[in-house]
């Protein structure tokens, strides 16, 4: 038997960083729009625990346990008493180590896909604890949709959303590491003092009301000057996106994917086009959102 989940990429609308707090993480005021990329995660009865990956730079994906879809199997099966005795394939599509969040849609497609195959029957709250654990992004890929989340993230609140909102994403030509991207934002706040993180009342009622020019007007993301000190060829990239015509741009989380929001999707096509002339990104992308999370087909 094998089962199959379907799980989305995400844009942060909204990446308000604090400080570093005494256990190394920050506290995150983050606002996650689930979007139309997805990866397929297939688990089958196996006699052991393997993975396998296809698809785009699939040659980066970790095919061992630190893999979060292995991880994810791993601490279900170790709660429920039973070994983790499946083979994960990842079909993938969401862009690797992009800031799209795509090892942790893995994750969440692993546990709800071996949640399923097993019949463990956990709850939501159980699926959600599981996914805190392994990691601050992978309960919004579970959730899917919009949400609010604090602490590292990983506690949310689900938002309403009035409408779709078309999203152009460039990938870049090398990757970003994510804590790389953190200690070059606490080295950059290095004697200055960095306010607690909130999430803006103006961007939520934008996401409410489904109303892309105020949603322009408001997006942010705090550790959008670490990437482009990590990476200042970005900067290029938005300024191609800009040009063509995007209502806003910003780096996608810890980066190094840029996110263009674009005013429909003909205006989205055009600025992708206009994206894979400029010769400033690998590949460029269209997707919109909200989208359901992960799901079982």
């Amino acid at each position: 038997m094998s089962v199959t989940v379907r799980v989305p990429a995400k844009v942060n609308v909204q990446l308000a960083v604090g400080a570093a707090r005494p256990d190394g993480y920050h506290d995150l005021a983050n606002v996650f729009l689930a979007v139309g990329l997805h990866d397929e995660v297939t688990v089958t009865a196996a006699e052991e625990l393997r993975v396998t990956c296809a698809g785009p730079d699939a040659g980066q994906v970790p095919l061992d346990r630190t893999n979060l879809a292995a991880r994810a199997a791993l601490v279900l099966a170790e709660r429920y008493g039973r070994d983790a005795d499946v083979h994960i394939h990842i079909a993938k599509d969401i862009p690797v180590a992009g800031g799209m969040a795509g090892g942790s849609a893995d994750g969440a497609g692993a546990l709800l896909a071996c949640d399923a195959l097993w019949g463990t029957g956990a709850s939501r709250g159980e699926l959600l604890d599981i996914c805190a654990e392994l990691g601050s992004d992978v309960p919004f890929s579970l959730v899917g949709g919009a949400a609010l989340g604090i602490g590292r993230g990983e506690r949310l609140t689900e938002l309403e959303v009035g409408g779709s909102f078309h999203w152009v994403f460039a990938m870049a030509a090398r990757g970003l590491s994510t804590p790389a991207v953190f200690r070059e934002f606490d080295r950059l706040a290095e004697g200055r003092d960095v306010p607690v993180p909130v999430a803006s009342r103006e961007l939520l009622d934008a996401l409410a009301k489904g109303d892309v020019d105020a949603l322009a007007a408001t997006v942010s993301n705090d550790l959008q000057p670490a990437a482009l000190s990590l990476y200042p060829e970005l900067a290029d990239t938005l300024a191609a996106g800009r040009a063509a015509g995007a209502l806003a741009s910003l780096v996608s989380g810890s980066g190094p994917t840029t996110a263009f929001l674009a005013p429909d999707a003909g205006a989205a096509e055009a600025i992708a086009g206009a994206l894979r002339a400029s010769g400033t990104c690998r590949t460029v992308r269209t997707a919109a959102g909200p989208v359901p999370g992960a799901t079982v087909v």
